[in-house]
């Protein structure tokens, strides 16, 4: 029987800044918002526009998003869950 998955939306904060997170307990992961990513290291006045354009310019190169980015409900701004680019660390015993 397979058990039912858990995930839990948290906010995580790096550099004083939010990052929207989501645990995945099967994977035992957790997933982070590439857009909340995205503004943090690039200082972006429009990260949403960034990523959309980086997204664009990746396809060009022959690389899909969906290889490194996964779609999950975050809370946005309005409080709404709403389906959003999200990505893991990698970095453990994967």
């Amino acid at each position: 029987m397979r058990k039912t998955m858990t995930k839990r939306n948290q906010i995580q904060i790096f550099n004083e800044k939010k990052v929207r997170t989501v645990w995945d307990s099967d994977t035992e992961e957790w997933y982070f918002s590439v857009v909340d990513t995205v503004e943090i290291l690039t200082d972006s006045p429009d990260p949403k526009r960034y990523w959309s354009v980086l997204k664009t310019c990746l396809k060009k190169e022959g690389v899909e998003p969906t290889i490194i980015c996964s779609t999950l409900k975050l809370k946005a701004a309005d409080g709404k869950m709403r389906m959003r680019d999200v990505a893991y660390f990698e970095g453990g015993d994967r």
